[in-house]
């Protein structure tokens, strides 16, 4: 006897939607620090996503969703790096102070967040998938296709460079 899947319906996008839109905002905000823009990306993924429904089998749906959205945070940042490279998004309100800074402190704000952008791309996206997401090291290995132990190398190596570069700061 066969079961055939369930197909990938409306009902079960906004479900996944209500679930998982304030984790992928998170994780979309650190890449972009513009919380407009973060949004924007958590909603074109779950477009693709739509697009993609007859495609999807329901037990890799949610790894899919957070690669998409990883996927457009990169593009998008590229996007700005040449954008300002050719002088475009000169004007472009990058210091706005927001939940983080009122918390931090602007300065700091500034300091954790230039940490944030600096680290490589692998780093930077085990750690905001296990520490800002709050995903287990095994659903962040599913979303970027590592082993288990390879998130934790990453993440550690993450956060021993954001202590030493924040503490050099801090002296």
């Amino acid at each position: 006897m066969t079961t055939e899947a369930r197909p990938f319906d409306r009902a079960a996008l906004e479900a996944l939607y209500v679930r998982l839109e304030r984790p992928l905002y998170n994780a979309a905000f650190r890449w972009t620090w513009e919380p407009e823009e973060a949004r924007e990306l958590v909603q074109e993924a779950f477009v693709r996503l739509w697009a993609k429904r007859d495609e999807v089998r329901p037990e890799t749906v949610e790894p899919l969703v957070w690669r998409i959205t990883l996927n457009l945070c990169r593009k998008r940042r590229r996007w700005h790096r040449l954008r300002t490279f050719f002088g475009i998004d000169r004007d472009r309100p990058d210091e706005r102070p927001g939940a983080d800074a009122l918390l931090l402190g602007v300065e700091r704000a500034r300091e954790v967040r230039a940490a944030v952008e600096a680290l490589p791309d692998a780093e930077r996206e085990a750690l905001l998938l296990t520490h800002f997401s709050g995903l287990s090291y095994r659903d962040a290995a599913a979303i970027l296709g590592v082993a288990e132990g390879t998130v934790g190398s990453r993440r550690n190596a993450a956060v021993r460079r954001l202590r030493g570069v924040l503490e050099v700061h801090d002296a």
